[in-house]
């Protein structure tokens, strides 16, 4: 698994070093050392940061879920320029989005209170 993984890396690398503009990957920002964290966090959009500093590793409830090829070819893309895997993607994202839009809290409490008085 650490030589695939390895090799994931160089790949990654090589691909850096051909694609100029693109936002740093966390392989670099490791090596930035911890005076230049600041300055990394800079150049990385807020977003990214929130994505690269959430951590699910405590989750341990697995859920299947369906998408359309051209969006898990997005993603993998996605992974392979900023080293933000499917599963920690995923994850950020229905946290955020349920933080966000408090409605959808509303909309399950509703139904539950509904399906009460069945």
């Amino acid at each position: 698994m650490e030589q695939m993984r390895s090799l994931a890396d160089e790949i990654r690398q090589e691909l850096a070093k051909s694609t100029p503009g693109k936002p740093p990957s966390k392989t670099k920002q490791g090596n930035t050392g911890p005076g230049n964290n600041k300055k990394a966090s800079e150049k990385t959009p807020e977003i990214l940061q929130a994505m690269l500093d959430y951590d699910n590793s405590m989750n341990k409830h697995m859920v299947h879920v369906r998408f359309d090829k051209q969006t898990v070819a997005l993603l993998n893309k996605f992974k392979m320029a900023t080293d933000v895997d499917l599963t920690r993607f995923v994850a950020f994202a229905v946290k955020h989005l349920v933080d966000n839009y408090p409605d959808i809290r509303a909309i399950i409490k509703q139904f539950i209170q509904n399906s009460d008085h069945l």
